[in-house]
This record gives C-alpha cells, sequence and structure tokens, in this order.
C-alpha cells in the first residue's frame, strides 16, 4: 500500500523548493519588520503598549480603549495614545507572523531531515535566533526603552534577516536556480576579495549597530547640517565619556532620551565617521571582486554593493539636509539592511567563485 502524502509539504512540491519559498518570504517579512521597528522607535512609540505581549491587556489596542481604568493600571499616570498603541501592536502582529514561518521552516527540516534539504542545525539556529529576538522585544518594553536593549533588538533583528537571506541563497544553489559556472578558478586571485568583503560586511554591521546607538539616544538631530557638524569639522566640547554609557541602571524611562547635547553630538560625529570608514571598505571590497571577478555573479553582487551603498549615502545625506523627515529616517534603517544584505550576497557569490 502507498504511504499517505505529507500533510506539511503536497508530493508535486519538494521540501526543498517550499523552503525555499518560506525563506524568501521570510526575508520580504523580516524586512518589513525591521522598518516597522524603525517607525515605532523614530515615533516614540516603543511604550505605546506598556506591557507585552498584549497590549494594556487586551491582543488589541481597542480593548484597551473601552476600559479606561485599566489603562491606569498598566501606566498610572501616562496618557492613552491609539496611534503610538496600535503602531507597536502592528510591529507585534508583523514579527509573530514572521516566527511562525521561521518554525515552520524549522519543522520541515526536522521532517525531512533525511533527505536534508537543509541543514538541521542551521534551521535550529534560526529558530533560537528568533526566540531571542522575541524576548528581546519583550525587555525592551519592560525595560521602557533602554537604548543598549533597542540597539541588541536591533542586532537581532538584522541577525535574523542576515539568516534567512544566506538560507534562501543556499535554497537557490540546492533546487538548481543558480548552478555552479563549469570550469576552475584559481582561488588566490580571489583571496584579496574575499578577505576585503568580510571585513566590509563587518565594518557595516558596526555601522549600523552604531546607528541603533544614535536613534535610540536621540542623537540624530544633534549633527543638523552636513557635511559640516555645528558648522565645524571636528565639533568643539564633545561629551565622550558620557556618550557611550552601555548600562544605566532600571527604572529610567529612555523615551526623548537621558544624554545631554555634548553626548548626543559625539555620537552622532562617531557614526558620521564609521559611515566614511563603511564608505570606504565597501568601495574596497567592491573594486577588488570587479578587478578580479571570474563570474557574472561576482561581478553584479559588487555592484549590488556598490547601488545599495550609494542609495543609503544619499538617503542619510537628505535626511539631515531635509531636517530628519520621518519617511527619510525610516527608509535610512532600510537602506542600512539592503546594504547588509548585499555584502552578504557579495560574500556568497565571492566565496562560490
Amino acid at each position: 500500500m502507498n504511504a499517505t502524502p505529507s500533510l506539511l509539504v503536497p508530493a508535486a512540491l519538494p521540501a526543498a523548493t517550499l523552503i525555499r519559498r518560506l525563506a524568501l518570504f521570510g526575508v520580504a517579512l523580516c524586512l518589513t519588520v525591521v522598518v516597522l521597528g524603525a517607525w515605532v522607535r523614530l515615533t516614540d512609540a516603543g511604550l505605546g503598549c506598556p506591557d507585552w505581549p498584549t497590549c494594556y491587556g487586551h491582543v488589541t489596542p481597542s480593548g484597551a480603549m473601552q476600559n479606561p481604568g485599566q489603562v491606569e493600571s498598566y501606566s498610572p499616570g501616562w496618557a492613552f495614545d491609539s496611534g503610538k498603541a496600535w503602531r507597536e501592536m502592528i510591529h507585534r502582529y508583523a514579527a509573530t507572523t514572521l516566527g511562525l514561518v521561521i518554525v515552520l521552516i524549522t519543522a520541515l527540516a526536522i521532517v525531512y531531515r533525511r533527505q536534508r534539504p537543509v541543514s538541521l542545525p542551521f534551521a535550529l539556529a534560526l529558530l533560537i535566533t528568533v526566540v531571542l529576538q522575541g524576548l528581546l522585544g519583550a525587555f525592551t518594553v519592560w525595560w521602557l526603552v533602554k537604548p543598549l536593549v533597542v540597539v541588541l533588538h536591533l542586532i537581532g533583528g538584522l541577525t535574523t534577516l542576515s539568516l534567512l537571506f544566506w538560507l534562501w541563497l543556499d535554497m537557490r544553489r540546492r533546487t538548481g536556480i543558480v548552478r555552479p559556472v563549469p570550469g576552475t578558478t584559481r582561488s588566490a586571485t580571489l583571496d584579496g576579495a574575499r578577505r576585503a568583503a568580510v571585513v566590509a560586511t563587518v565594518v557595516v554591521a558596526v555601522q549600523i549597530a552604531l546607528g541603533g546607538w544614535t536613534s535610540s539616544n536621540y542623537a540624530a538631530i544633534s549633527c543638523p547640517d552636513f557635511p559640516q557638524c555645528q558648522a565645524q569639522w571636528i565639533p568643539a566640547g564633545m561629551d565622550y565619556a558620557d556618550a557611550f554609557v552601555l548600562w544605566r541602571g532600571l527604572d529610567i524611562n529612555y523615551t526623548g532620551g537621558v544624554l545631554e547635547h555634548p553626548a548626543r553630538v559625539a555620537i552622532h560625529y562617531t557614526h558620521r565617521l564609521g559611515a566614511l570608514a563603511a564608505t570606504l571598505a565597501v568601495l574596497l571590497a567592491a573594486w577588488l571582486a570587479l578587478r578580479t571577478a571570474p563570474t557574472t555573479l561576482v561581478r553584479n553582487g559588487a555592484w549590488w554593493a556598490i547601488g545599495t551603498l550609494a542609495l543609503q549615502l544619499l538617503v542619510g545625506i537628505f535626511m539631515v539636509l531635509e531636517a530628519f523627515p520621518l519617511a527619510l529616517a525610516t527608509g535610512h534603517n532600510g537602506g542600512a539592511a539592503l546594504l547588509l544584505l548585499a555584502m552578504l550576497m557579495l560574500n556568497r557569490r565571492l566565496r562560490e567563485a
């Protein structure tokens, strides 16, 4: 008697193909979650719901609006803001959906582990990452948007995005959409480009974390001019001693920031220096890849890195010149994520070459 087809995967749809499609959907959804997180942070909606995972004890903010007394019990002295509450919950709904997608990918990896459509340890690492990311989201609320936790939450989101993107690239190779180029290539000719790409990716990741620190400490508007900062190439009176203190204790509401102006200027100025370092690192890696590229895929990866870098720089510059409009500030976070993905693709292409 024939075996009963699995309910998880239709017989006509191989597990590897389904995982590839889920990974691509996960990449798009995770990128959306990252941008939504920036939107929530930039509109001061991180504490729009002071509890987690519910909102004033309800699944939606609508329930809280119908019970003012319950609102007061959750946040004594706080005014309920429906817009902020909905923005926070929309972010949570999207993040929960992403978690379910990753659970499904992991389940497929376990059910079909004998076929090995995907590395089971990789799938489990992805699941653990998203679980930790959910916990960081909870602590972001419980610890009143503490900058260190906000930055770790940002790093966790981008780590999840990177793992999903790497999985998608791997599944494209496993399912035959991308095939190795016939012939052999001397790996030594690409060693310099590979090392430069790894270094550039690390620099970009550090710069993104620094951008999160800038945003969570409300330091973005501390340099309202460009290319100078406070009408100086090196602003006077910057307070580095206070700018990068990671832990300041609990029970401090960081909405609006707690640092004095000199410390915020130091943070913003350091972020600009980091942007310069990231630009040089990415351009060097892309130039080396183009100079030694054995395949069209490598060349395309290098150009994608240059293109996303240019986009991110333009958004950052116009964000300052236009007095930090919300759309550009949110787009700057999305651009950082796209640049990180472009660097991962370049690394992957160089590795495959």
